[in-house]
C-alpha cells in the first residue's frame, strides 16, 4: 500500500476554489512578516491556548492511504468546548477580500474541526477566523459554531470529490508505470556511447545525484536522457520529469522524441508550457480582468476543463491548450499550469525552476523526490542564472510618475511622498559614484537603507492600487511598481556573491544588484528534485560548469564521445592571424584571404563568425572589395523571424554554388540551427570569442580570482570559448556530414586554449599561411571527403 501526503490547505484550494481568476497583485507580506504576526497573536492568547497544533487524518482508496494533514494556528481548550483559530494576514482591507477566498479560509478550519471532533467525543466546536490587515495590523475577527454532524457531512463531501480525482490520478499512474516498464529503446541499435549515457542517467536517478554531461551533436542526447528517465518511472523511482530548455527549437525536439516513444507504445501525459505573452488569446489583450470572459468564473469551469483535456489528449501542446481553453472559456496560460499537475513530463523554460520571480510554487515550494530534472543546453544557464538573480532599478521614471499623480494630488499624496523619498535615496546613495571620473562605482555592501525605503514605497503603492480604477496613470505606476518589487526580491538573496553597482547616467541614476556567482541558488533549485541531469553538446571544461552551476563536491560528470567519424571533420588553426583589438585593422586582409582560401577548395556553403558586429561589417566590406564575385549573406541587427528564415534558406537551397554567410559569434545563427549534409560544409571562426572588456565581467574576474585564482578564465576565456564551440558545432550534424573548421586566431594554438578543446576535435592541423591552409584543405577534400 502506497502512502500519499496531502496538505489540507492545498486540498481545499484545489477542490473548493470558485469565482474569478483575478491577477490582483497579491499581498506584499513576506513569510517572515506573516510568521511574526502569527506569533504575536498566539502569544496574546490565554494559557489554555495551544499554538501550531498538528492535525491529521487519513482515508483509504484504491488500496492506497492518503494522509490529510495540516497545522491549526491555535486551539483553545476552554470549558470543554474547543475554539479553533485560523489566522490570516494581508494588506487588503477585510471588506475587500472576495467571498470565494473567505470560503476557502473557513473550509480549511472546518477540516481541522472534523479531525478534532473525529478524534474525541466532542459534539461541537467554535471556529474563529482572525484576519490581520497590515501594515497597521487592524484585526477583524469572525466566529461560527460547527457541530460534529455538520463537520462530517462537510468532510464526506470533500472526500467524495477528492476520490474522483484520486481515481483519475490512479489510472494515469497505472498507465504510465505499465507502459514505461514495457517501453523498449525506439531504435534498432544504440549509437556509439549512447547506451553508456542512458545507463549513467538511470544510475544517477537511482542514486539521487546531479550529473553533468557533455554529449556532442549526434549523440542523440534528447532520447538518451528522456528514455532512461521514463524507464525509471516504470521502476517507480520517480513519477514526474521536467525537461528544461532555453530555446523553442529544443522544446520541439523533446516533443518529437516523446511522440516517437508514443508510437512505440508509451502512454503518459506530457505538456509544453508556453510563455504567457505567447499563449494568451488576442481578445484578452488590454481587457481588464473583470471584463475578461476567460477570467470571470475561471475557477467554476477549470476543473471540468482539466478532466476533459486529460481524458482525451496525451501530448499537450500550445495548440491543444488553446483549443480546450477556448472550448471551456478559461484563460489558456493559467489553464496550462493547472493541467500540468496531471502530467508526467513537463517541457518548459529554465525560469520555471531557477528564476525566483516565476518559480512554479505548485511544484517547487518544497523538495519532492518524485521529480527528476533534465536541463538541456545547460551552458546557457550560466549567464541566464546571473540575470535571474540580478536586478536593476532606475530613478528616471520617478519624476514623470509624480507629475501624473499630482493631477489628483490629494488622493495620491501618500504615493507621491514615497516616490519623493525614493528619489532622495537615489541621490544620497549615488554620491560615491558622482565623485568618480566615469560616474560609477561597485561595492560589496548592500544598500540596506535604500532597500527599506523601497519596501515602504512598495507597500504604499500596493494599498493605493486596491482603491484605483484602470487608467494610464495606474498602468505607469504598476510598471514601476513591478520593477521595484523585483529589485526588492533580489535584495533578499544578497550576500558576498553580489556587488551593488551605482551608475549616474544621462538624467537617471541606476542601481544594480549584480550576482556574480549564483551557484548556491542553482544548487538549492536542483535539490528540489530527486536527481538532475545537466547536459549540452559543449560543456568543456566540465569542471568549470560543475563549479558555476551548483559547486557540489559530489556531483558527477561524463563526457560522451562523438559518434561521428573523426576523419569527417578537419580542424585548422590559422596561426598567422592576430585578432587582438589593437591589430583589428591590420587583420582584415589576412582574414579575407583565409576565407577565400577556405571556400576555394570545395564549392559549397560556408559561414564565418565574428565577435562583434563592427568587426563583421569591417571584414565584410573588405571581403566584398577584394572578392566581389563571391555571394555573401550577412546577419543584421534585430532580425525578425522572417529575415532569419530568409538568411537560413540561402543555405538550405541545393544550388551547388559557393555562398558565404557572415554571422555573430554567440548570436542567433551560432547555435540551435541545424544545417545538415551539404547545407553547410565549412565554418570560419574569427577570434577566441572573448567578451568585450566590461565592468561586470571585471567584477566576475576579481571575485573568482579571490575565490580560486581563475578570474580571467571564468569571466572571459571560458564563456567566450563556449561560443566558439557552439559555432563550430554547426558543421557536423549527421554521420554523413563532412566539413572543415578554421580557427582564425593565433591564441587558439596556445596551451591555455588547446587544453580546453572539445575531445571530438582530434583531427587538428596548424597552418602559418594561406598556402599551407590550401594544402591541408585540398588534402582533406581529396581524401575521400568529396
Amino acid at each position: 500500500m502506497a502512502v500519499h501526503q496531502v496538505g489540507i490547505r492545498e486540498l481545499v484550494e484545489f477542490l473548493l476554489r470558485t469565482g474569478d481568476l483575478s491577477p490582483v497583485i497579491s499581498s506584499e507580506n513576506t513569510a517572515q512578516e506573516g510568521s511574526r504576526i502569527h506569533r504575536k497573536i498566539q502569544h496574546s492568547r490565554p494559557s489554555s491556548y495551544q499554538s501550531e497544533v498538528a492535525l491529521k487524518t487519513s482515508i483509504q482508496y484504491l488500496d492506497d492511504e492518503y494522509v490529510i494533514s495540516g497545522r491549526a494556528d491555535g486551539i483553545d481548550e476552554r470549558d470543554g468546548k474547543p475554539l479553533i483559530e485560523e489566522i490570516k494576514t494581508s494588506d487588503l482591507e477585510f471588506q475587500s477580500v472576495p467571498d470565494s477566498t473567505l470560503q476557502l479560509y473557513w473550509a480549511q478550519v472546518k477540516v481541522y474541526a472534523y479531525i478534532v471532533m473525529h478524534q474525541a467525543d466532542i459534539k461541537s466546536v467554535d471556529l474563529q477566523l482572525t484576519y490581520v490587515q497590515t501594515p497597521d495590523e487592524k484585526i477583524t475577527t469572525k466566529t461560527l459554531t460547527i457541530s460534529k454532524t455538520e463537520s462530517e457531512l462537510f468532510f464526506t463531501a470533500l472526500v467524495t470529490e477528492f476520490e474522483q480525482w484520486i481515481q483519475l490520478r490512479h489510472e494515469l499512474d497505472e498507465r504510465r508505470i505499465t507502459s514505461a516498464k514495457q517501453l523498449k529503446f525506439p531504435f534498432a541499435d544504440y549509437r556509439p556511447g549512447q547506451h553508456k549515457l542512458a545507463t549513467n542517467i538511470y544510475k544517477t536517478i537511482l542514486l539521487e545525484k546531479h550529473l553533468f554531461v557533455e554529449a556532442p551533436t549526434g549523440t542523440g542526447k534528447t532520447i538518451s536522457t528522456l528514455f532512461p528517465a521514463i524507464k525509471s518511472m516504470g521502476e517507480e523511482l520517480i513519477s514526474r520529469v521536467f525537461y528544461f530548455t532555453a530555446k523553442q527549437s529544443t522544446r520541439h525536439v523533446a516533443e518529437n522524441t516523446i511522440s516517437l516513444m508514443a508510437e512505440k507504445g508509451l502512454t503518459l501525459k506530457s505538456i509544453t508550457l508556453t510563455a504567457k505573452d505567447k499563449i494568451t488569446f488576442p481578445e484578452e489583450k488590454d481587457v481588464p480582468p473583470e471584463k475578461n470572459p476567460y477570467m470571470v468564473g475561471y475557477y467554476d469551469r477549470v476543473r471540468p476543463a482539466i478532466k476533459d483535456l486529460i481524458q482525451h489528449v496525451d501530448q499537450i501542446t500550445k495548440d491543444t491548450i488553446q483549443a480546450y481553453a477556448q472550448k471551456h472559456k478559461v484563460d489558456p496560460f493559467e489553464f496550462s499550469l493547472d493541467v500540468s499537475l496531471f502530467c508526467d513530463i513537463i517541457i518548459c523554460d529554465y525560469n520555471y525552476l531557477f528564476d525566483p520571480q516565476v518559480h512554479l510554487q505548485r511544484f517547487f515550494s518544497v523538495p519532492d523526490k518524485s521529480n527528476c530534472f533534465l536541463v538541456d543546453e545547460v551552458h546557457n544557464l550560466v549567464q541566464r542564472s546571473r540575470e535571474m538573480y540580478s536586478a536593476t532599478l532606475e530613478s528616471s521614471p520617478i519624476d514623470p510618475l509624480i507629475r501624473q499623480l499630482s493631477r489628483k494630488k490629494a488622493s495620491n499624496e501618500k504615493v507621491i511622498k514615497r516616490l519623493q523619498s525614493l528619489k532622495r535615496s537615489f541621490k544620497r546613495y549615488s554620491k560615491p559614484a558622482s565623485e568618480t571620473v566615469d560616474k560609477q562605482v561597485a561595492q560589496l555592501a548592500p544598500l540596506d537603507n535604500f532597500n527599506n525605503t523601497l519596501e515602504t514605497l512598495i507597500e504604499t503603492i500596493h494599498q493605493w492600487l486596491a482603491t484605483q480604477t484602470p487608467s494610464d496613470t495606474v498602468d505607469a505606476v504598476v510598471d514601476y511598481y513591478l520593477e521595484c518589487r523585483r529589485y526588492f526580491l533580489i535584495s533578499t538573496f544578497y550576500d558576498e556573491t553580489y556587488r551593488t553597482r551605482m551608475i549616474i547616467g544621462d538624467h537617471t541614476i541606476i542601481f544594480r544588484q549584480f550576482c556574480m556567482d549564483p551557484s548556491k541558488q542553482i544548487k538549492a533549485s536542483l535539490n528540489l528534485g530527486r536527481a538532475a541531469i545537466l547536459f549540452s553538446a559543449t560543456l568543456s571544461p566540465i569542471s568549470y560548469y560543475q563549479q558555476v552551476l551548483g559547486n557540489e563536491e559530489d556531483s558527477l560528470c561524463m563526457i560522451s564521445h562523438s559518434s561521428f567519424p573523426e576523419e569527417n571533420c578537419q580542424v585548422v588553426i590559422a596561426n598567422n592571424i592576430n585578432t587582438l583589438y589593437a591589430n583589428r585593422e591590420n587583420s582584415l586582409k589576412p582574414i579575407c584571404d583565409t576565407i577565400k582560401t577556405l571556400i576555394s577548395q570545395k564549392t559549397g556553403h560556408y559561414m564565418m563568425f565574428f565577435p562583434s558586429m563592427a568587426y563583421l561589417n569591417a571584414t565584410l566590406s573588405k571581403f566584398v572589395e577584394l572578392y566581389p564575385d563571391v555571394t555573401v549573406i550577412n546577419q543584421k541587427p534585430d532580425m525578425d523571424n522572417a529575415s532569419r528564415t530568409e538568411f537560413l534558406d540561402n543555405f538550405r537551397s541545393d544550388d551547388h554554388k559557393t555562398k558565404v554567410g557572415f554571422a555573430l559569434l554567440g548570436g542567433i545563427f551560432s547555435e540551435g540551427i541545424d544545417l545538415k549534409n551539404d547545407q553547410l560544409i565549412g565554418v570560419g571562426i574569427v577570434s577566441v570569442g572573448l567578451p568585450g572588456m566590461n565592468k561586470e565581467s571585471d567584477l566576475i574576474r576579481d571575485y573568482f580570482d579571490s575565490l580560486n585564482g581563475q578570474g580571467f578564465s571564468f569571466a572571459y576565456q571560458l564563456p567566450g570559448f563556449n561560443n566558439v564551440s557552439q559555432a563550430a558545432g554547426r558543421v557536423i550534424r549527421t554521420d554523413e556530414d563532412k566539413g572543415v573548421i578554421v580557427l582564425m586566431d593565433q591564441r587558439f594554438n596556445q596551451t591555455r586554449y588547446r587544453s580546453i578543446f572539445p575531445k571530438n576535435w582530434s583531427n587538428i592541423k596548424v597552418t602559418q599561411n594561406s598556402d599551407q591552409l590550401k594544402n591541408v584543405l585540398h588534402h582533406f577534400w581529396q581524401n575521400g571527403n568529396t
